[in-house]
């Protein structure tokens, strides 16, 4: 976002009334909520699809550490 476009967001938030900023910030609030559910859904899908073309591997912990320890 640009700046200037972000300050006069500000300045027009700071013109309302304290109920309609409260009501502003709800909203805000949701929106960015749901934008991380997608997100989260987004990377969910990927993982999976990764998991079902054998991109992944399993094991137990020390698993993981021997195989890290190789690279």
């Amino acid at each position: 976002m640009k700046t200037e476009s972000l300050n006069k967001l500000i300045e027009e938030f700071n013109n309302l009334s304290l109920e309609d900023r409260e009501y502003a910030v709800s909203v805000i609030e949701r929106q960015l909520i749901d934008a991380k559910r997608e997100a989260i859904f987004i990377r969910a899908k990927e993982a999976l699809g990764n998991y079902k073309r054998g991109n992944c591997k399993d094991g137990s912990v020390s698993d993981l550490y021997k195989d890290l320890e190789n690279d």
